[in-house]
């Protein structure tokens, strides 16, 4: 009987999500979803100077506000925590204990200094940077000595010789690379805490993950711990390596790329369904044309389609998507974009009047300004249209002594003005600009006050 497919999400809580962190996470949720497995969250913050409580709660808001949820994680116990990878130091060094017992693994005693100095070396004879295990043929007298000397040990993977390490990609295909090209790799630091290759592996066996998506970039990494997996007596899971998603710069997406943190597009009034729509199709075909409800995406997800290509984020399909999205969300879901800039009590009427002339939170608290505060100087279009008008235009509306929708159209009217030169100097007058929402509940909305005072500006400037 196989296991149940296993995926997890292990981000490093040192800077804001970006797209790519988040597609990450979405397809892994994804394809355990499809196929009814687990889906498990665990925060990779052994980096004690730059991991930031502040940052894993704003990751867990991200991942909660696209829809995603996991069955183990903070928050959630499917009886394989803890989830916070600074909590495991216990199960790593037990692992690293097996691994010492079983000769995969040597103390190494060589210094930062020693270290690049060989590295070093190596570039200048054009050989692969690795370590050359001069450590790795110590005996007791040898270790002794160095100890004597106060160093300290950090302790490394002892790479068998002579292999090809080779595994199947479910996006790559094939892979595969020279032990020999490798060279043995720190798995426990001289401070004594867990290097990310080895603890990212060692959590991945002892949780039961049986497939991992990530970037690209981590391929390299991917033929280390299979090997320190099969070490410790386990089965390696499966291996996914994501394009890698590029920026307006087709340069690869980072965590200092703040234009593309997901806090920074949530700021800017983008919905969970425009991102998770775009992110559905970046690097992935096999979703059916149209918007998909998040809850519906794991039907639409296959890992057959996972292109090779690195995939562009382009905004204006996130904003095709988000407009998308405005059509199916209530108007409750976008009173935060004009609280505080309307008159109270009128926050849904607002957005309701608002939300087909809207796409982000800027665009509505523009149109608040238009609606309950001051306009700006019209251009030079704006002042042709109202002086086309006329103050005998304006003069009418005035005159009309309401300020409905009805009343005033009939006002306009009787100045002989139809059609464009009626609508164009009335909505100017109201709204500064010649497009936006219909007038009638843009008049409902107004104040009178404030409608009278914008036919005197009108009037003012027609005659300039």
């Amino acid at each position: 009987m196989t296991s149940p497919l296993a995926s997890r999400f292990a981000p490093s809580p040192t800077g804001s999500l970006h797209l790519g962190n988040l597609r990450t996470a979405l397809y892994a949720w994804l394809v355990a979803r499809r196929a009814g497995g687990r889906f498990v969250l665990r925060i990779e913050d052994t980096d004690r100077m730059r991991s930031d409580e502040a940052k894993i709660a704003e990751l867990i808001e991200d991942l909660t506000w696209l829809g995603l949820d996991w069955d183990g994680g903070p928050g959630q116990d499917d009886g394989t925590g803890p989830y916070r990878q600074s909590e495991r130091a216990a199960s790593h060094e037990a692992a690293f204990g097996k691994l010492l017992a079983g000769g995969h693994a040597y103390p190494c005693y060589c210094t930062e200094e020693e270290l690049e100095a060989e590295r070093q070396s190596a570039l200048r004879q054009k050989r692969p940077p690795r370590y050359s295990g001069r450590c790795a043929v110590l005996d007791a007298a040898g270790r002794a000595a160095r100890e004597a000397e106060g160093r300290r040990a950090s302790l490394r993977f002892r790479l068998p010789p002579g292999q090809r390490l080779a595994w199947d990609d479910l996006v790559r295909g094939p892979q595969s690379f020279r032990s020999d090209d490798l060279g043995d790799f720190v798995i426990r630091r001289a401070d004594g805490s867990a290097a990310f290759l080895s603890s990212n592996a060692i959590d991945d066996a002892a949780m039961g993950i049986t497939l991992v998506l990530r970037g690209e970039d981590h391929v390299a990494n991917t033929p280390r711990q299979r090997v320190l997996i099969e070490a410790l007596g386990a089965t390696p899971p499966q291996y996914a390596h994501l394009p890698l998603l590029v920026g307006p710069q087709h340069a690869p997406l980072s965590k200092r790329d703040g234009a593309m943190s997901v806090r920074s597009l949530r700021e800017r009034g983008y919905l969970p369904g425009a991102v998770a729509n775009l992110l559905l199709r970046l690097g992935h075909s096999g979703a059916e044309d149209g918007y998909h409800e998040v809850a519906a995406m794991p039907a639409q997800f296959d890992l057959k389609a996972l292109g090779h290509a690195p995939a562009h984020v382009d905004e204006l399909q996130l904003n095709h998507w988000q407009h998308e999205a405005l059509l199916r969300c209530e108007d409750a879901a976008l009173v935060d974009w004009v609280r505080g800039k309307t008159p109270a009590g009128l926050e849904l009427a607002t957005v309701a009047t608002l939300r087909k002339n809207i796409l982000l939170k800027a665009d509505a608290e523009r149109w608040c300004g238009r609606l309950y505060g001051s306009l700006e100087d019209p251009d030079a279009e704006a002042r042709s249209v109202l002086a086309a008008a006329g103050p005998a235009f304006f003069d009418a509306l005035l005159a009309a002594g309401a300020c409905d929708y009805d009343a005033l159209v009939t006002a306009a009217k009787g100045t002989g003005a139809k059609g464009k030169g009626l609508f164009q100097p009335l909505r100017l007058a109201l709204t500064g600009t010649l497009e936006g929402p219909e007038l009638r509940p843009v008049l409902a909305l107004m104040p009178p006050e404030l409608i009278r005072t914008r036919f005197e500006r009108a009037r003012a400037l027609s005659t300039v």
